[in-house]
């Protein structure tokens, strides 16, 4: 299946996001800019104050008259110094709750996304937004944002105070903007889509790297170990290249902007000479403009030696915020219309274009019916129950719950009504009780208790140290994979939807604890109307009616003693399972 990214928000758009979180915030909004304000202003001062003392000293002044300029150099220092403080305090009040919303809009918005979608993106992609991007974020607001303010404040003050000693200096001051303009205009095209690229490799390495581990024991039984480390080398060998790239690019940058430098000084320097030849200005102030520029060289200098992580957590920003304007999920479910009965009407699916891995299915389960879907592998079955329970949208027919499409009845009301349970194990780091939670969370603890009965569970779970609050998951207690299937089974006790959906759910359990689970899964489904994908067919011969696919086509249905009486295809897989 071809990988779809997530979206990528366009720079207006994501400018307008952040405005809006910003304008929640508007006391420490604006106490960050007046701290910037006054930051800018207090510096300017001691250059002038060093061009008033030089021509104290060429007009052979006093020692006292030192003072005023002496005392205003230090004022502004200390009041600068203050101003920075407040201003870098203020900035961080306002911009990490903000990032701290975004980080967990991007979150609740890829957690309510389908789960098709997801798959389609990849988890890498995800992992690497609320990763990898929010951390250059967080970077960029702790150390480049504030830089860049400062800067251009500096940069902004400076400038006024060049036309303030006479606008021929200001006007020398200017010409020197064409070379950093030139700069940019060469920097600004080719790092833009350096940076985008760069910002999606780690996604596609965290992508290799995750299914290498997801799925190591398959890769070791089939001895592709250095497939596996040759795609994970690869695309960190691309994420490595786009790093020395963008490396490469800005030291060229880089020495672009000190010629630029370079000619600002010398022309600064020639129209101090000059206008002091003729008497238009004093030494003082030609050296006041000297200090000026010069005073430009950090700010200037700062601002586009940061334009690197500008740029990159600018990519980054539109990658979040690509993912925090989707539609936010809607958690209202409605009560179904009718009795649960499940359609699908001329269903027609593929994964990829031009593949079709369905072909004109029609599937009925009535309110109630327990459905066991078989097949050899690859026979569409996983398909159909994707389909079922409204993960996948088919590419063709419609799938109906209750008399209704499953797309007018919306995500909220399917996720309340229809559970799924796959052969993927998921037991969350936290405790038992946690785990369980999550399906219902206001159920007390007897509920839980007798959901865990129902799935005959109950006897485990009491023999653990801490019972309900025993911690299970990555750092806690280990569970078997038939415990973590009864545990999921719990959920949908819990949960008590309409429609339940079982894909393989008890494929994990060794056969020691096959029968256990296939009870539990039995008891789960009971009163329910139920598609269930039969790993083992001890699981179909106790279902209501079983469906028999065949490339991606339903060949046979009818009951499991029918299926066996008619001799055909169902009957020979029952034959073969269980050796007659």
């Amino acid at each position: 299946m071809t990988r779809e990214l997530l979206p990528v928000a366009s720079g207006r758009d994501t400018t307008r996001m952040l405005a809006r979180l910003f304008r929640r915030r508007p006391l420490a909004v604006a106490m960050a800019v007046l701290g910037f304000l006054l930051t800018g202003a207090t510096g300017i001062v001691a250059p002038r104050a060093l061009g008033e003392v030089v021509d104290l000293v060429d007009e052979g002044g006093q020692t006292s008259d030192l003072m005023v300029p002496v005392l205003a150099i230090v004022a502004a220092g200390v009041i600068g110094a203050l101003a920075a403080a407040v201003a870098v305090s203020a900035l961080a009040q306002a911009t990490i709750p903000v990032l701290a919303e975004l980080r967990e809009t991007v979150l609740d918005r890829a957690l309510h996304l389908d789960a098709g979608r997801l798959e389609e993106a990849g988890s890498g992609d995800v992992m690497a937004r609320v990763g990898d991007d929010v951390r250059t974020v967080t970077d960029s607001l702790d150390e480049a944002v504030p830089l860049v303010l400062t800067s251009l404040m500096a940069i902004a003050f400076t400038a006024g105070g060049l036309f303030a000693l006479d606008w021929r200096l200001g006007l020398a001051g200017v010409l020197a903007v064409p070379g950093y303009v030139t700069s940019l205009r060469w920097y600004l095209p080719r790092s833009g889509p350096i940076y985008r690229a760069e910002r999606i490799a780690p996604g596609e390495r965290a992508e290799a790297l995750m299914a290498t581990l997801e799925h190591a024991p398959t890769i070791r039984a089939f001895r592709r170990e250095q497939q596996a480390v040759g795609e994970v080398e690869r695309t960190s060998e691309a994420a490595r290249g786009f790093a020395v790239e963008t490396f490469r690019m800005l030291a060229r940058y880089g020495a672009r902007t000190n010629r630029a430098e370079c000619i600002g000084v010398l022309i600064i320097l020639t129209a101090g000479f000059l206008l002091v030849s003729g008497d238009v200005v004093t030494v003082g102030a030609a050296t006041a403009a000297a200090l000026y520029f010069h005073r430009l060289f950090n700010p200037i200098g700062g601002v586009l030696m940061v334009f690197d992580d500008v740029q990159s957590s600018g990519a980054s920003l539109t990658r979040l915020a690509g993912v925090a304007l989707l539609p936010a999920h809607d958690d209202r479910s409605e009560a179904l219309p009718g009795p649960a009965r499940l359609e699908l009407r001329d269903v027609g699916h593929e994964w990829e274009p031009g593949t079709p891995v369905l072909h004109g299915v029609d599937l009925v389960v009535e309110a109630g019916e327990r459905v066991a879907i078989v097949g050899a592998s690859g026979a569409g079955k996983t398909t159909v129950a994707s389909i079922a329970s409204g993960i996948t949208t088919p590419t063709s027919g419609r799938t109906l719950l209750a008399g209704r499409p499953v797309d007018e009845l919306g995500t909220a009301t399917m996720r309340r009504h229809v559970a799924v349970v796959s052969q993927e194990v998921h037991v969350l780091t936290g405790s038992l009780r946690d785990n369980l939670s999550l399906a219902a969370p206001e159920a007390s603890d007897e509920e839980l208790t007798q959901a865990l009965a129902v799935v005959s569970a109950a006897p485990w779970v009491a023999a653990l140290p801490e019972g309900l609050d025993t911690p299970v998951g990555s750092f806690g207690h280990h569970l078997t994979s038939a415990q973590a299937q009864q545990l999921a089974l719990a959920r949908v006790v819990l949960r008590d939807p309409a429609v339940v959906v079982l894909d393989e759910a008890t494929a994990e359990a060794g056969s020691a604890g096959a029968r256990e689970l296939e009870e539990a899964a039995a008891a789960v489904v009971r009163g329910r109307t139920a598609v269930v994908v039969a790993h083992r067919l001890t699981q179909a011969q106790h279902a209501d009616r079983v469906v028999v696919m065949d490339h991606g086509r339903i060949v046979e249905q009818g009951t499991h003693d029918e299926l066996v009486a008619a001799g055909g295809r169902y009957a020979t897989l029952w034959n073969a399972w269980s050796g007659a």
